[in-house]
């Protein structure tokens, strides 16, 4: 029995999607089952949770498996699961929209080039939609486990911009997606073809994946199992090659890029667990977004429990991807209990370590590290300000550039040691892009006496650094807040009578101005005192909604530039306070920062134009 059939149209972000796969990617058609079988695998994995508080639903089911079905006369692939299964609703929801929040990025990401194209797919999580590469009509039957055989479903499309839907009766609980093969990819029809795909794709699956093909002229019908159906992680690392741990981490991560290193581990004793741990080669699109769902796949007893377990890894390493299996957590765990429970807290605790070990071990790479850090680096950075028990691991793995080299980056040993043995500080300079750090004022004292100093300028790095005052009890200072110890200081004449009338003057504008020798080139500069808040830090609280008062920075300018001299000469009124002004938004503009007031900058820039053309 079947109620009338049902025409939706795809949402607009799908109908794009789909003439993408129709029409562009052909360059690894592969993935298709690969993302069928994941499909297939986390179904029957839910199912399998869903039976701990209802054991008919697995019962009903039977053992979870995963069925390859060829049928050479119709042109016809099937990839079926007795899994969870879906009602009318979900199939509506799950195959005619995308909800992941990042379509809009996957499809600007879209270049054009079929290779790069095509490894996306599995990064924003619309692996489905990649049957339509090999297939020019695809239908997929359902029915949700625990509800009965009247409320089966029947989807189907061609991709061409609608899809049908309509309720059929469907004796088993799961579902199948049938494939009505392309001309073009009838290969995929062939045991041999499918035999080498879940070998390399899909071996790690830990449920049967078994290929049916029925009699056809002299052939049998026949039917064998085509993975070891073992789950990786339980299995001795001596037994696992490196293709098979990359295959999958692909398939917990739908990342078509291998990863960078991964870490398998078993623990016995008192806390018992075993976890297989893995950094990515890139960052996913959603990085920074702090809320996405994110973690490590949860199982117990290799039960399924948890897609993304966050409990178990910090906000700070939120890129780590991976499996731990605790054996000795309840069952029937929750995210409630996982928040609350002691064990969870020690689980966490070690698998942090065993991340900074692995990343500590990356860091002598001077090859992968920095394609590490240029991924992930500003995300790590977060871990000092949020993990005080492991500042000093993490604080070892943060790279900066450097005054001292214009190419790379230098981590804060090798500073240290090739800082002098009488310097006792770490110097380091804040700014908003790498370019305005390199070409501060506030280093040219610093190079004048040959003194290395850390170029900041992610914007995370102000509130980074407020929480490293030191690094193996050598204190951090900033470059431009406060006064300088060095020995020339001292012999900066504060008295000085053109101090006095620039202060008087810019008294509004500036908290004082003093004389200085920390400037060699330039004229002037604006300097932070030690408690009030820089640039990044006001804008990431500015952002947040959060009320800043107002900074009023120190101007300090050197009194033997040709430019202060010429000023010195200048007597009271209107052109020197303009002279003084231009002088602090010159300072302004040296820092990387807009004048208070642009268009009475520009005003008295004009003014000065004019009367230089003119003498």
């Amino acid at each position: 029995m079947s109620t009338e059939k049902q025409t939706h149209g795809f949402q607009a972000e799908v109908s794009r999607l789909l003439n993408l796969m129709i029409h562009s990617l052909y360059s690894n058609r592969e993935i298709f089952l690969r993302e069928l079988v994941s499909n297939a695998s986390d179904a029957c994995d839910k199912l399998r949770f869903k039976a701990l508080d209802d054991a008919s639903l697995a019962e009903s089911a039977g053992e979870p498996a995963i069925t390859l079905s060829v049928d050479k006369d119709a042109g016809t692939l099937s990839v079926s699961d007795n899994g969870i299964g879906m009602d009318e609703a979900e199939v509506i929801e799950n195959l005619g929209t995308i909800a992941r929040s990042g379509t809009e990025k996957f499809l600007a990401s879209l270049s054009g080039d079929q290779k790069k194209d095509s490894q996306l797919i599995g990064q924003f999580g619309v692996g489905f939609y990649s049957a339509f590469i090999v297939a020019d009509r695809v239908t997929v039957e359902s029915r949700k486990a625990g509800e009965g055989v009247d409320t089966g479903v029947r989807w189907e499309s061609d991709g061409q911009g609608e899809f049908t839907v309509e309720r059929i009766e469907r004796t088993e609980p799961g579902t199948s997606v049938i494939l009505h093969l392309r001309d073009d990819a009838k290969a995929f029809l062939d045991p041999f073809k499918l035999r080498q795909v879940v070998n390399q794709y899909s071996d790690h699956v830990a449920f049967p994946i078994r290929l049916v093909t029925p009699a056809n002229g002299d052939e049998e019908a026949s039917e064998e199992t085509l993975n070891s159906a073992t789950a990786l992680w339980q299995r001795p690392k001596g037994e696992i090659s490196d293709d098979e741990y990359q295959s999958f981490y692909k398939h917990i991560s739908h990342d078509f890029q291998d990863a960078q290193t991964w870490s398998h581990n078993k623990v016995e004793g008192k806390l018992e667990y075993t976890s297989l741990l893995y950094i990515p080669a890139r960052a996913p699109f959603d990085l920074y977004h702090r809320d996405a769902s994110r973690g490590l796949k949860l199982y117990v007893q290799r039960v399924f429990i948890m897609d993304d377990a966050e409990q178990f890894m910090p906000q700070y390493l939120r890129f780590i991807k991976g499996v731990v299996d605790a054996p000795n957590l309840p069952l029937n765990v929750s995210r409630e209990l996982l928040q609350d429970y002691g064990p969870v807290r020690k689980i966490r605790a070690a698998l942090t370590k065993r991340v900074l070990q692995m990343l500590k071990k990356l860091g002598n790479d001077e090859e992968q590290y920095p394609a590490f850090w240029a991924q992930f680096g500003q995300v790590l950075k977060e871990g000092i300000g949020e993990d005080p028990d492991n500042r000093d691991a993490i604080a070892a793995l943060l790279r900066f550039a450097s005054s001292s080299q214009e190419e790379g980056l230098t981590s804060l040993d090798t500073y240290l040691e090739r800082k002098p043995p009488e310097q006792d500080k770490i110097y380091y300079l804040l700014a908003d892009t790498a370019s305005a750090a390199r070409q501060s004022p506030h280093l040219e004292v610093f190079r004048k006496k040959g003194i290395e100093v850390l170029l900041l300028s992610d914007p995370v790095d102000e509130w980074m650094i407020s929480y490293l005052d030191s690094y193996k009890d050598v204190k951090l200072v900033n470059a431009a807040r406060g006064e300088l110890d060095l020995d020339e200081q001292n012999d900066v004449d504060q008295d000085n009578p053109l101090v006095a009338r620039l202060k008087a003057s810019l008294a509004e504008d500036v908290e004082t101005v003093r004389a200085t020798q920390r400037l060699v080139d330039s004229p002037s500069c604006l300097v932070l005192a030690e408690d009030q808040l820089g640039p990044q830090m006001r804008r990431m609280l500015e952002a947040a909604g959060q009320s800043v008062p107002e900074n009023k920075p120190v101007l300090e300018v050197n009194l033997d530039h040709d430019l202060l001299r010429a000023l010195d000469s200048v007597e009271e009124g209107d052109k020197f306070n303009d002279l003084a002004a231009l002088l602090l938004d010159q300072a302004m503009l040296a820092e990387g920062q807009l004048p208070k007031n642009p268009a009475a900058t520009a005003r008295r820039m004009h003014q000065m134009l004019v009367t230089a053309v003119n003498s």
